[in-house]
């Protein structure tokens, strides 16, 4: 391995020093796609205005039979018989990282953040629930659910606003889909993804009002009436602490829903979005972090568009659309009614070509991970095996295929911030009822974080934050930091391409800094920085009059 990043790292090298250079101007830190502005305008009846015109995108509809179809059959054979080629992403600055956009908001990867802010996710003072001080009545359900497999239902709560509330009654693994929804929107959202705010809430039935003529829908099923009935069915199945009945609430999402997006192409109707989706790093890395808490259903119809209208009316232009990442619910061991599945989720897709050539090819006799799967009681077969690199959705995913060393890297560096404590503090949130449950599921998910880290913090410079201090360059290796290495195994040097060797002050908590040769003139130098782990990288600096600038980096 240290061969193999010694050859990679003259590569760079020579390509930097031959080719690349920067302009000397400051990195793109804000997409323009956070502009507001003018989508088409077309005619959309509604029951109250047959002449009500919109001018915001159109909605999108995403059929979970077609989706399932298109990614499991048609896509994989038009890849198989087209010529699909993938290079690096295209929304990236020079400094190798994301800028802010509609899609992606950099939190942990440019800022501190508190093991309690972390697991608070997006949720805001004003947004909290409380339950116990509530009057009987004042949670009003104005709305059935009428899509997914979880039962629920939206309610408005006078001074809060409104939320999508999500009642789980699988007895079987009791507390872990609320649990599941609340933490996976925490790290979704500290990473940087746009995500509601999730909380779990324990509720007396008699603080809900239940709003007559409501109808109710769920997958694979027709639609039906949702009154008192149907409510008291629910909450009767339901996790219950104390005779209150718990639940998951989700703040409702402002803007005017226009459905899902696509992890490939572009949305027609909105001039913002001009990058294919299958080429942002934003979306191919989130494979990623659905690898972390195994969010094997990281498909369409668990994300969410909205248009952010400048004026009045919810669907009129100009104004942007925001991108957001919905129901994380099957996160952390879900399990299906059919046992074979359930044990493959993760490791396999739900048909898999490749291992279904495979077996055909061998007979079957390999031993796979699923063969040796053990199911938890709570958490199903998730625990902290974990091969990072071979991790599968539920099916194949434009983006997540399209994957590059350098899109998993870019977000191991924003996980590796992620650290013990925020691992626990995230457990918490869940608010099991045993507390036994929340020490295992810190202790899975830091053993899954450090496989992570130890796959993608050892090949590209694992050097983040790096910046102009004075007269030196400095960063945190996140590799060191988290102790991937031993100390030992650090070992830095820096050096001028076409120059010499350049001091190297090594301190506490990863930070490096490298004292750079002033010159003065405008002079373009490139430093190679390496930390005898993982390959170096090359960062780009003009030495201008007012000091060094950062123009760019290469990994």
């Amino acid at each position: 391995m240290r061969a193999l990043a010694l050859v990679f790292a003259a590569a760079l090298a020579g390509c930097a020093g031959s080719e690349r250079r920067f302009p000397m101007r400051e990195p793109m830190w804000r997409d323009t796609d956070l502009a507001a502005v003018f989508a088409p305008c077309r005619a959309a009846p509604t029951a109250a205005d047959p002449r009500h015109v919109s001018c915001a995108p159109a909605p999108y509809d995403s059929p979970l039979y077609w989706d399932g179809a298109d990614n499991l059959f048609f896509r994989p054979l038009s890849n198989a018989l087209g010529l699909v080629t993938s290079g690096e992403s295209v929304n990236v600055n020079s400094l190798d990282e994301v800028p802010d956009s509609a899609w992606f908001e950099n939190r942990l990867g440019v800022r501190a953040m508190t093991p309690d802010e972390i697991a608070r996710g997006a949720c805001t003072p004003a947004q909290i629930l409380d339950p116990e001080h509530d009057a009987d009545g004042s949670w009003v359900i104005d709305k059935g659910k009428m899509q997914g497999s979880t039962p629920g239902f939206r309610m408005t709560v006078r001074g809060k606003g409104k939320f999508l509330v999500k009642v789980e009654g699988a007895e079987d693994q009791p507390e872990r889909a609320e649990a599941a929804s609340v933490i996976g929107a925490a790290v979704l959202h500290a990473v940087g993804y746009n995500a509601a705010c999730e909380q779990v809430v324990y509720a007396r039935p008699s603080l809900f009002e239940l709003r007559p003529g409501l109808r109710s829908k769920a997958n694979f099923e027709a639609e039906k009436r949702f009154d008192r009935r149907a409510l008291d069915a629910m909450f009767a199945r339901a996790p219950k602490r104390g005779g209150h009945i718990r639940m998951s609430a989700s703040a409702w999402i402002p803007g005017y829903s226009i459905g899902p997006y696509r992890f490939e192409g572009t949305r027609d109707d909105d001039p913002n979005d001009v990058v294919p989706h299958e080429d942002r790093r934003d979306l191919r890395a989130m494979r990623v972090v659905a690898a972390w808490l195994d969010r094997f259903d990281a498909r369409e119809a668990n994300s969410l568009d909205t248009w952010i209208a400048t004026g009045r009316a919810p669907d009129a232009s100009p104004g942007y659309v925001l991108h957001y990442q919905l129901d994380t619910s099957e996160t952390l061991g879900a399990l299906w009614q059919w046992d074979e599945l359930s044990r493959r989720l993760g490791s396999s897709y739900v048909l898999d070509w490749g291992d279904v050539g495979l077996d055909f090819v061998t007979l079957g006799l390999p031993l796979r991970p699923w063969d040796t799967a053990k199911r938890g009681p709570t958490f199903g077969y998730f625990d902290a095996r974990l091969d990072p690199e071979a991790w599968k959705s539920e099916y194949s995913n434009a983006a997540f295929e399209r994957m590059t060393e350098r899109d998993a890297a870019w977000m191991a560096r924003i996980l590796a911030r992620v650290d013990p404590a925020a691992v626990r503090a995230l457990a918490r949130a869940g608010d099991f009822s045993d507390p036994a449950n929340a020490d295992w599921l810190a202790s899975v998910l830091e053993t899954r974080l450090e496989r992570i880290l130890d796959r993608w913090l050892t090949r590209l410079s694992p050097i983040g934050d790096l910046h102009v201090d004075g007269g030196a360059l400095c960063g945190v290796d996140l590799a060191e930091m988290r102790r991937v290495r031993p100390p030992a195994r650090f070992r830095y040097t820096a050096r001028v391409l076409g120059g010499g060797a350049l001091a190297v002050r090594r301190e506490p908590g990863g930070r490096v800094c490298v004292a750079l040769p002033r010159a003065g003139d405008g002079r373009y130098l490139r430093v190679v920085l390496g930390d005898g782990v993982a390959a170096p990288l090359v960062a780009h600096l003009y030495d201008a009059p007012g000091g060094f600038m950062l123009a760019g980096i290469l990994r």
